[in-house]
Order: C-alpha cells, then sequence, then structure tokens
C-alpha cells in the first residue's frame, strides 16, 4: 500500500541562529528596516520551535541610519555603512556555523545578504568546501556600478556575491568571488535592467524567469536549481525576497512587480528546498510593515521559512 504522505517528513531538528538586520540604506523606500520586528511579531520563534527545533536568537545587528550618514557615491549608496553592517552580518553568521548552527537573517533590505552569503561562504572555504546560493526574488540584484540605474546597493548584492562590482564588497571577509556562478540559481525573476540583463547573460548564473516558471512548473524548476547550487557544494544558501512572491499574497514590500509566484508555488519551493537541499543558512528581507495590511506578509514569511526548515502538510 502506497504511505499516506506525500513528501519526507520534517528534518531533524537543529539549533536556529536567528538575527535581525535593520536596514534600509541600500533600497529606495523606507520602512523595510522594521521588518525584523515584524517577522518577530509574526511568531517565527514559536513556529520553529514547534517544528523541534532550538532558537537562539542574538537580537539585531547594529545598523546606522540615513539620517547620520553621507550618500557618498551615487552609483554606491550608503556604501561606507552598508560595509559596515554586512560586516557585522558575516562576523554573526561565522560565529553561528562555529557552534553548528543554522544561521537564519531577517531583514531589511537585500543587501544585507552580503554579509549573511560571505559569512556561510567564508566558513564553508576554510574547511576548502563551497557554497550554492538560490536566490527567490522578482528581480536579478545583478547591477554594478557602471550598470545601476539608482545606486542601490539592495540592487547588486547577487552580483557582488558572484564577484562583480565594488571592490570594497565583492571581497568582504576574503577572496572573490563567495560564490562560483555556476552554482547560483535566480527564481522567480520577471524585472530586470538592461545593463544587469547582459551581466547574468555573461555571468554563468543560471536564471529561471516568471516564463520559465510558467512553462517547467516549480516542481521541476525547484529540482533543477537545487541539483545546480548543490552540485559540488557542502550546502545552499537560501535568500528570500517575499518580492519572488506575487503583491496579492505579499504586498508588503517595496518592490512589488506583478505577475509573481504563488503562495502555493512559494511554499512548494520552500518544502523541495528541506526536503532535496542541505539547507546550511538562510536569509529572508525585503518585508517593509509600513506597506503591508495586517503584516500578511510577515506572516508569509514565516510560513515559508517554517516550509524550509521542514514543516509538511502531513
Amino acid at each position: 500500500m502506497r504511505p499516506c504522505y506525500d513528501a519526507p517528513m520534517a528534518s531533524d531538528p537543529r539549533t536556529i541562529c536567528i538575527a535581525g538586520v535593520p536596514i534600509d540604506l541600500g533600497a529606495g523606500r523606507r520602512g523595510v528596516d522594521m521588518g525584523p520586528s515584524a517577522i518577530r511579531v509574526a511568531g517565527l520563534a514559536d513556529e520553529l520551535a514547534a517544528l523541534g527545533h532550538t532558537i537562539e536568537d542574538g537580537g539585531d545587528v547594529t545598523v546606522r541610519i540615513p539620517e547620520t550618514e553621507s550618500v557618498g557615491r551615487n552609483d554606491l549608496r550608503f556604501k561606507g555603512p552598508i560595509l559596515d553592517a554586512c560586516t557585522r552580518v558575516m562576523q554573526m553568521v561565522t560565529a553561528a556555523h562555529a557552534r553548528a548552527g543554522v544561521p537564519l537573517v531577517l531583514g531589511g533590505d537585500h543587501s544585507l545578504s552580503i554579509g549573511s552569503v560571505a559569512g556561510t561562504a567564508r566558513y564553508f572555504a576554510a574547511r576548502g568546501e563551497r557554497i550554492g546560493v538560490i536566490w527567490l526574488d522578482a528581480h536579478g540584484d545583478f547591477n554594478t556600478p557602471e550598470t545601476t540605474p539608482s545606486g542601490n546597493i539592495h540592487g547588486m548584492s547577487l552580483a557582488v556575491c558572484a564577484g562583480l562590482g565594488e571592490a570594497d564588497l565583492v571581497n568582504l571577509g576574503g577572496e572573490a568571488p563567495m560564490v562560483q556562478p555556476e552554482n547560483i540559481v535566480v527564481v522567480s525573476a520577471r524585472d530586470l535592467d538592461e545593463g544587469e540583463r547582459n551581466n547574468l547573460r555573461r555571468s554563468g548564473v543560471s536564471v529561471y524567469t516568471m516564463r520559465r516558471i510558467d512553462e517547467l512548473g516549480m516542481r521541476r524548476v525547484m529540482e533543477e536549481a537545487i541539483a545546480l547550487a548543490s552540485r559540488g557544494t557542502a550546502g545552499v544558501h537560501v535568500s528570500l525576497d517575499l518580492d519572488a512572491v506575487d503583491p496579492e499574497f505579499a504586498p508588503g514590500t517595496g518592490t512589488p512587480v506583478m505577475g509573481g509566484i504563488s503562495y502555493r508555488e512559494a511554499h512548494l519551493a520552500m518544502e523541495m528546498i528541506g526536503d532535496q537541499a542541505t539547507l546550511v543558512s538562510m536569509d529572508v528581507v525585503e518585508v517593509n510593515p509600513v506597506l503591508d495590511f495586517h503584516n500578511r506578509t510577515a506572516e508569509l514569511a514565516v510560513e515559508l521559512v517554517a516550509s524550509a526548515m521542514g514543516k509538511r502538510i502531513l
């Protein structure tokens, strides 16, 4: 008789090390710095503890605010304080790995992923290993100072992880690239600037646009994405930008784009990561309570993290 479940059971209990990064320096709209609080209020710790995980919440990383800082270069807005914050994030992530924890970083704008990816990549590099990255996002985040139309660093963060861009950011914590492009996969892309489109075409990064998801289905896309990010790596860092999800389900984000993945597609993606990938770290970014309705987007973020960490329907 066929078993009465449709997926592997929840993953083994782990120690999940939470840190908030209340940063909006890398984005064009204010309010995303309140994302970590919104996600915590939505019950993140209780949801993960109910799965059997041990939760360690180290509080928030110190981040300077725009009112106290100079913008600096127009093509790298607030680079100094962003680099400072990302250095703190990197150190926190590395420390979490050192005590056998799974870093879970809450944002905040997507510039923080420069620090979270750096921390995980550098930890495994010291062991002679490398990581892969699955980047769920409506955008490519693959601009450089030469191609950016806004100067906002959250639109450059994945390029930095792949070794492109400003040297101070690219070399954070060690030699570039943090992640080999062939182990980087973007899922849910549907709004790319012309310059970053060209950067991506030349990079070796795999990109699954919404058209490809429509054509192949989310199950096949995630099977391929997990295989690419896992090939020759010790594990996968997942970077979940809530604007990957259609604004119907995730309205509280600063750069919403119609036509994103559905509620169930988002859960399927996270469930498959929990089933099939070795998840070594994760960040959840671009939750903006100012633009949200009754904390719906933060609640969805909690649900999706839980799915990635082992929660199943049956």
